[in-house]
């Protein structure tokens, strides 16, 4: 039997104020009123269903994203939070992250959330440029974004993240390294820092933007990187960096294949049985069908053929050495199972094996894709 990985809980506001034109997450621009205090209760009743999954683990990380969370009222927020304390056993020091849009950041309510019990908050800043914002649809100016980073500083919150993004449409290296400056100037523990790309169902995927091209990308990353690393940040995955300390808990759990429960419309679950089966939900996406008490769209049993690519696209998203016994441990496979193609991996020069662990390479990093195929089950 496996051992059974850390659980987290993942909740999805689905509302936002307008939709932005690259955003494919689960979002939807709102008509009317957020119906705060009646999704709350479908929430607590999706995670009710769903806690036989859960064999009473205790939950080390939350994050509430989105959609806007902060569209939610404090006093939904109290409830939702008191909620989920009742009927799971919450750590002691566990992270609760919820995501804002500085649009609508308020300080009243900002420190009422922090009295239900939201210790991290994540800006979703994307650009101090009043043009590229306004490109990205977004609802807030540079003035907006960087005074929700000094209210959340002012908190004395357990820690803050800033979203920034790179690659803008006709973005020049000067303007990327800008906003990067402005970004941490505001001095945030964390800070995302991701590139542009276009999703498909997205304003952006039906008339795409022009966006810098392979050479001008890597030059913004090269140059950001190493802005970031002199200004005390460490790169711990693709696109995330943190000051000593400060690294965000639950997206360490995804990339290390831990498990979590997802409730809220579109929300995805991971929850590793005592069996050793591992069991994925998916939520019903639209609002309409979820408030109609219809939270479930599917449940399935990862197959075994299925886990040795699930485990690795994740853990290879992280810098840090992934422990060869973990492999074992958390999908219930013996590493013989993988050993043609790590021998493989480890050939092309993509991961260095040591007696202990694995460790992707620069190179690996540069050819992820490449790298990941190799686990992908046979047809």
């Amino acid at each position: 039997m496996p051992d059974l990985p850390p659980l987290s809980l993942y909740i999805h506001i689905p509302w936002c104020v307008q939709k932005c034109p690259y955003c494919d997450f689960n979002s939807h621009a709102l008509k009317g009123e957020v119906p705060h205090i009646e999704y709350v209760q479908h929430l607590l009743r999706d995670l009710e269903n769903d806690l036989p999954l859960t064999h009473g683990r205790e939950v080390r990380t939350i994050f509430i994203g989105g959609g806007t969370p902060s569209l939610l009222s404090s006093e939904a927020m109290q409830m939702l939070m008191d909620g989920v304390r009742a009927r799971l056993p919450l750590a002691a020091d566990a992270e609760v992250t919820m995501e804002a849009n500085p649009g609508t950041v308020e300080a009243d309510r900002f420190s009422a959330y922090q009295r239900a019990g939201i210790n991290r908050i994540s800006i979703g800043v994307q650009s101090f440029s009043p043009q590229k914002l306004e490109r990205l649809g977004r609802i807030h100016g540079p003035d907006e974004a960087k005074r929700a980073a000094q209210l959340a500083e002012g908190l004395h919150l357990r820690s803050f993240n800033l979203d920034l993004m790179h690659g803008l449409p006709d973005q020049s290296l000067e303007e990327a390294l800008s906003d990067l400056k402005q970004a941490i100037a505001l001095n945030p523990p964390h800070l995302s820092w991701y590139q542009l790309t276009i999703e498909p169902n997205t304003l952006f995927g039906s008339r795409p933007p022009t966006l810098p091209d392979d050479d001008a990308l890597w030059d913004i990353f090269e140059q950001g990187d190493r802005l970031l690393t002199a200004a005390g940040y460490q790169q711990y995955e693709t696109s995330a960096y943190a000051k000593p300390g400060y690294r965000c808990e639950h997206n360490l759990n995804y990339w290390r294949f831990g498990d979590y429960l997802g409730i809220g419309c579109g929300a995805h679950g991971k929850l590793t049985q005592p069996d050793g089966r591992i069991v994925r939900t998916v939520k019903t996406r639209h609002p309409r069908g979820f408030m109609q008490g219809r939270y479930q769209e599917k449940q399935y049993e990862v197959a075994d053929a299925e886990k040795p690519f699930e485990y690795f696209m994740n853990r290879f998203r992280l810098l840090e050495a992934a422990p060869r016994d973990e492999f074992s441990r958390y999908t219930g496979l013996s590493e013989q199972t993988i050993r043609p193609q790590m021998d493989a991996a480890i050939t092309a020069g993509y991961v260095a094996e040591s007696a202990t662990h694995w460790q992707i390479t620069d190179k690996g990093k540069l050819f992820l894709n490449s790298l990941l195929e190799l686990f992908l089950a046979e047809e």
